[in-house]
C-alpha cells in the first residue's frame, strides 16, 4: 500500500512539473510569472515613507535627507538639472533587454520600471525618483524590489550599481558619497 502511494505522489509531482515545464514553453516565462503572481509592477512608492522588506530582496540608493529606512548607499551629485539626468538615464535604459518603463509621473520626476532576470525571468520593480541637489546639480533616488521570493542574493543591489554606472559614462559624477 505504500509503495502506491509512493508511485502515484512520484507520478504527481512528474505531471507537475510537465505541466509547469508547457506553461513555460508555450506561454512564456513573464506570462507565467503574471498568470501564478499577479502583475509584476508592485506600484508607486514614496521615498519618504518607504519601508524595507523584512527580507533581503530589495536594495535602496537613496540621500539620507529624503529617507528614513534603511540606505544602501547614498547616490552620486551630477551636473545636470532633474530633467536632464531623466533623460540621460532614460537613453541608458532605453539600451537594456528585459527592462521596461511601466509608469510615469513627469510632474514628480518619478518613474518605474519592471526589469526581469535573465534566465527565469523574476519581475522586480524599479522606482527612480529624480531630485535637484544644488544650483545646476542634481541627485537621484532608486529603489529595486523583487516581487518573487524572500532572496535575491543581491540581483537587485547589482542591477542598481549597474544602472549607475552606466549613468556615470554618459553623465559622469561630479560628487560620491
Amino acid at each position: 500500500m505504500r509503495r502506491v502511494v509512493m508511485m502515484i505522489l512520484l507520478h504527481a509531482i512528474g505531471l507537475a512539473v510537465l505541466a509547469a515545464a508547457a506553461l513555460f514553453v508555450l506561454y512564456g516565462r513573464e506570462n507565467t510569472w503574471a498568470l501564478l503572481f499577479g502583475k509584476p509592477d508592485l506600484g508607486r512608492v514614496e521615498f519618504e515613507t518607504l519601508t524595507r522588506s523584512p527580507w533581503p530582496n530589495d536594495a535602496l540608493v537613496c540621500p539620507a535627507t529624503l529617507c528614513r529606512a534603511r540606505i544602501d548607499r547614498e547616490p552620486p551629485v551630477y551636473a545636470v538639472e532633474p530633467t536632464v539626468l531623466r533623460e540621460r538615464l532614460r537613453a541608458v535604459l532605453a539600451g537594456l533587454p528585459l527592462v521596461t518603463r511601466v509608469a510615469d509621473y513627469p510632474e514628480a520626476l518619478e518613474e518605474r520600471y519592471v526589469a526581469y532576470t535573465p534566465l527565469m525571468r523574476f519581475p522586480d520593480t524599479i522606482r527612480v525618483r529624480y531630485l535637484p541637489a544644488g544650483p545646476g546639480r542634481s541627485t537621484l533616488a532608486l529603489h529595486s524590489q523583487s516581487q518573487l521570493g524572500r532572496a535575491d542574493w543581491g540581483t537587485n543591489g547589482r542591477r542598481l550599481d549597474d544602472w549607475l554606472a552606466r549613468l556615470a559614462a554618459v553623465e559622469p559624477p561630479v560628487a560620491q558619497p
